[in-house]
């Protein structure tokens, strides 16, 4: 199940268990660790003491005493430093370490607060990336509910100043449908149209010039290729629109199976973080025939985590592209170089946009 971003007081929230962005010492903080401490009572401060030092990245859990749950989840976050100090690998631990705790637990639900955003200083897009990723890789394995609580309207920033940085990307790299068409390259009928005029004129422009060899005696005659219309050919020659078609399909299944190979991973991963069913990824890859719609090989790319050049060349090879003059490609081109890789966030913040979500459709 997909998990959910809620806007809440966090110690309000009924659920198994809680997280706290605890202190690794038994010291109460501010933020999050400050009111859940108030909320649950004295008690908790005991009982966490019995724990002693929680080292970054790592979980411990206690009674939720006041609080609407059965646990919380004492959880130490790294602080942020300028992003080249493994900061992210290490959130990335304290989310893991939070969830599989969870579950150890036997818990159905959990409840998270945007971890390291406050005092640790983490840059709220990078918190954000980094709790997706983890949710999304975890419901892959597990049935749990996850609820990330964002409690005030800064807080809830990441539909604020996450979304405004979105909608201020689109603005910057949008360009007209005039400007595009200068210098698109997803409109293969016209390009192949244009290749085949310069080509005539190649070719006219060499008959002229072999026209003037022969008559001043430079290159010999039997020097020069046959004509066209004597030069053998096969009986039943494609068009080149059907080539490329032919050549795309072909290396798209070939260039994915590349990607699947090298990064040795379960498939039922890579359709069901791509949302996309069992039946299509299995034609997709058994039917040679098969041409998956665009969305689907965006949601592919999207299951396999691939970067924006990657992605780029996965939709190609398929025949397709990421287009400057599309606002919805722009967003999607905005999550995708901010490594956030979950097919549902992503379509709420195409709703929230006014733009198609993504859909495989019923296409098999």
């Amino acid at each position: 199940m997909p998990f959910q971003i809620i806007r809440n007081d966090i110690t309000k929230v009924e659920a198994d268990a809680v997280v706290n962005t605890a202190n690794p010492l038994p010291e109460v903080g501010g933020g999050t660790d400050w009111a859940i401490h108030t909320a649950a009572g004295p008690e908790l401060l005991k009982a966490r003491e019995a724990i002693g030092e929680i080292e970054v990245g790592r979980s411990a859990a206690t009674p939720a005493f006041g609080l609407p749950a059965k646990y919380v989840l004492h959880t130490v976050s790294p602080a942020w430093v300028d992003g080249r100090h493994g900061e992210e690998e290490e959130l990335r631990e304290a989310y893991d370490a939070a969830l599989n705790l969870a579950a150890e637990l036997g818990c159905r639900s959990v409840a998270f607060p945007l971890m390291a955003a406050g005092t640790y200083g983490f840059p709220h897009d990078v918190a954000l990336s980094v709790a997706i990723r983890a949710f999304t890789d975890f419901l892959l394995e597990h049935e749990m509910q996850i609820c990330l609580v964002l409690f005030n309207a800064d807080a809830f920033g990441m539909a604020g100043s996450l979304f405004d940085d979105l909608k201020s990307y689109i603005d910057d790299n949008y360009v007209s449908e005039r400007e595009e068409k200068e210098y698109r390259v997803d409109n293969l009928p016209e390009l192949l149209s244009r290749e085949r005029e310069r080509k005539a004129a190649e070719r006219r422009a060499n008959r002229v010039r072999r026209r003037d060899s022969i008559c001043d005696g430079s290159v010999p005659i039997d020097a020069l290729p046959l004509p066209s219309a004597v030069q053998k050919r096969p009986a039943e020659a494609a068009s080149l629109e059907e080539m490329i078609r032919q050549q795309q399909e072909s290396s798209f299944r070939e260039y994915l199976m590349d990607i699947l190979y090298e990064r040795e991973g379960k498939m039922s991963a890579v359709y069901k973080r791509a949302e996309i069913s069992k039946q299509i990824f299995s034609n997709i890859l058994n039917k040679e025939d098969y041409r998956p719609t665009r969305d689907t090989v965006i949601q592919l790319a999207i299951g396999l985590e691939l970067d924006l050049p990657q992605t780029q060349k996965l939709l190609d090879k398929a025949g397709y592209t990421l287009s400057r003059g599309s606002k919805r490609d722009l967003a999607i081109k905005y999550f995708i170089e901010r490594r956030i890789y979950n097919v549902t966030f992503i379509n709420e913040a195409l709703y929230d946009c006014g733009y198609p979500l993504l859909s495989t459709g019923s296409k098999v």
